[in-house]
């Protein structure tokens, strides 16, 4: 069975591990059963899980596979670059990671106020263009996490990038700070491609509360939550690629269904359960890491966020949760030595107060 008209890319955010390295020869595997069922896209960067990401294209995507048979999508740190110079090392060193002679998208990543301001006073869009002109980069443009009005100002200013990677689900296609309806359509005004970010919210909404679930099979018994959730975002007309972070050779063969786009009142009955949805989700974070880096205590934060929100959502399963909760606390620092420097919030995408949200562990697991 082969994908017919499905827009599905692979994300390579977060990896399946084994032992203390990364399952190549798992990963490998899933790479082949995705390309078998008619995907060609991944999706990396330089700052995801530390380099392994870029690392996984390469090992498990570019030394395998043609370089025709596959796109490679990347991005440029400009928040850690001054100007071309700086630029150009950085794109350098990424192509030899992925083991690539170019990129068929090359983006600037994570362009918000801060970062656009940035980008502006080194010139990192010309380098974009310079990028493309000279066949290192197809197509070029920017993964974004702010507000639409800032959005607008970005495309308005910029009129020669190609595609914008937005964070995109039926969560939170209204929900303030991020914007995906109104982001989606500022693009959509400007008639720039999307390649969407963050369809199942990290993984939670292939997970939702069992009423939610109810209201869903009662049109399509056979389709789970992630069916939904991915078809929600595929079914948006001026989305080019849909992003999936799969981990297992499981979800590659169950994201790899025939496309069937949502109608009307499918559209509808999906916003519906937002209410149902978001009240079983204690704190919004994707699991994405983006935090780690930046915390001087080693707090692992969205390993605690996670067992928070698996409280949440199955509050009879605490026996399960507590244990964990034991295990992490006695191998890595623990939620109540966060000491509330909040450098970790300036990079988290889904905007959470982290230091508030670590007390909620206390309180609830501690």
């Amino acid at each position: 069975m082969v994908l017919a008209d499905s827009k599905l890319g692979f994300g390579l955010l977060r990896l399946p591990r084994k032992g203390l390295s990364y399952d190549w020869k798992g990963i490998g595997r899933m790479v082949d059963r995705f390309m078998e069922l008619g995907g060609n896209y991944f999706d990396t960067c330089p700052t995801y899980l530390n380099g392994a990401s870029e690392e996984g294209i390469r090992r498990c995507v570019a030394m395998r596979k043609p370089r025709e048979s596959f796109r490679v999508a990347d991005k440029l740190p400009g928040y850690q670059c001054g100007g071309s110079a700086d630029c150009k090392r950085a794109l350098e060193r990424a192509l030899t990671s992925c083991g690539v002679d170019y990129f068929d998208v090359y983006m600037l990543h994570w362009l918000n106020g801060a970062h656009y301001r940035m980008a502006q006073q080194h010139g990192q869009f010309e380098f974009l263009q310079e990028a493309k002109a000279a066949g290192l980069a197809r197509r070029i443009g920017f993964s974004y996490h702010d507000n639409a009005e800032l959005l607008a100002r970005i495309l308005d200013d910029h009129p020669e990038v190609d595609v914008v990677q937005l964070q995109v689900n039926y969560l939170d296609w209204d929900t303030p700070g991020i914007e995906s309806r109104a982001c989606y359509e500022t693009c959509v005004q400007h008639g720039k491609k999307v390649i969407v970010m963050e369809p199942l919210k990290g993984g939670s909404l292939a997970q939702i509360p069992a009423a939610a679930r109810s209201v869903l099979a009662t049109i399509h018994p056979d389709w789970s939550p992630a069916d939904w959730a991915l078809r929600f975002a595929q079914t948006l007309p001026q989305v080019e690629v849909c992003l999936s972070g799969m981990t297992a050779l499981s979800e590659v063969n169950a994201n790899c269904q025939p496309f069937e786009p949502l109608d009307a009142a499918e559209i509808e009955v999906l916003l519906g359960i937002r209410s149902a949805v978001a009240g079983r989700t204690a704190v919004p974070c994707t699991g994405c890491g983006y935090c780690l880096p930046h915390c001087p205590q080693g707090i692992p934060i969205p390993t605690y966020f996670g067992m928070l929100n698996e409280i949440a959502r199955h509050p009879e399963e605490g026996w399960k949760v507590g244990p964990a909760y034991a295990r992490t606390c006695a191998t890595s620092p623990t939620p109540s030595e966060c000491i509330e420097c909040r450098a970790c919030e300036a990079h988290c995408p889904q905007g959470i107060s982290v230091s508030t949200r670590l007390k909620d562990v206390v309180r609830k697991l501690g």
